[in-house]
């Protein structure tokens, strides 16, 4: 890993959410590694409490854990109260929690959906506006929101997906600006297809995984580029590539391509 760009957190707090499976787990692994004391959320309780047992043995560092589910609009308030019971100072905040559903939208069950919106969108902008405050007034402070490269254009049969993840990264970027004077950063994580239990929530076709990079390569992307000061990192440079050329790409036919890659496998 670069010199010096896990460290960077080292004796200081993380919280990640979504942190018992793929790319969470593995930003925890990484943060914990470099000396970073965790706060780990997700639905499952046993996943997180075998995982503190992990890693507060392998790396010696304390790890917190609380099994929340952020489709419920009050969780990220209960977030912030068991931070603040603990007297935990969160110096890094990772809004990695996120799911998608693959299909026609007008086929998904309307509660998918909206819970979706909750968890990709709604409980990001809550938890951001709940610990960027202490941040400011500390004078520093980091924030790691995980998008995805669907944030770019629009993408058929994952539809409300992609577009939760366009939210994101704009409302990364834009906050980022916001508060870089006061000595805090925030970047947008935006992976390609990765190896971690998401197609198996999404039900996504297998063709679109052929190329998926490994969970701890885009672990290790989000982590320097938050460090450098980056608002925006795009693992991979094939999908670096990709965002590139739709620039300069009709949006429709970037779409239509898009559908034709996403569409269901024909018998």
């Amino acid at each position: 890993m670069a010199g010096g760009t896990v460290t960077r957190w080292a004796g200081k707090w993380a919280l990640v959410t979504g942190a018992s499976a793929g790319i969470g787990l593995a930003l925890a692994q990484q943060l914990a590694e470099g000396g970073a004391h965790l706060v780990l959320t997700a639905r499952r309780a046993d996943r997180l409490e075998k995982l503190a047992a992990e890693l507060s043995g392998k790396y010696q560092v304390n790890v917190e854990v609380l099994a929340a589910d952020l489709v419920h609009p009050g969780t990220p308030g209960q977030i912030q109260a068991f931070t603040l019971a603990k007297g935990i100072e969160v110096e890094l905040l990772v809004n990695n929690a996120g799911f998608g559903a693959f299909g026609l939208n007008h086929e998904i069950a309307e509660s998918r959906l909206l819970e979706m919106i909750q968890v990709n969108c709604a409980a990001v902008v809550h938890l951001t506006r709940l610990y960027v405050p202490g941040m400011v007034e500390r004078g520093h402070g980091d924030v790691l929101i995980v998008s995805s490269v669907a944030a770019f254009q629009a993408v058929p049969f994952i539809s409300t997906y992609a577009a939760t993840k366009a939210f994101d990264l704009l409302f990364a970027e834009g906050i980022a600006e916001e508060v870089r004077k006061f000595g805090v950063r925030v970047c947008a994580l935006c992976p390609g297809s990765t190896t971690t239990e998401f197609q198996q929530v999404a039900q996504q076709p297998d063709r679109a995984f052929r190329m998926a990079e490994t969970a701890e390569k885009v672990a290790r992307v989000g982590l320097e580029g938050l460090a450098k000061g980056k608002t925006c990192v795009i693992s991979g440079g094939k999908n670096r590539l990709m965002v590139v050329s739709e620039r300069i790409t009709p949006r429709s036919f970037i779409t239509k391509m898009a559908g034709r890659m996403m569409g269901p496998e024909k018998p």
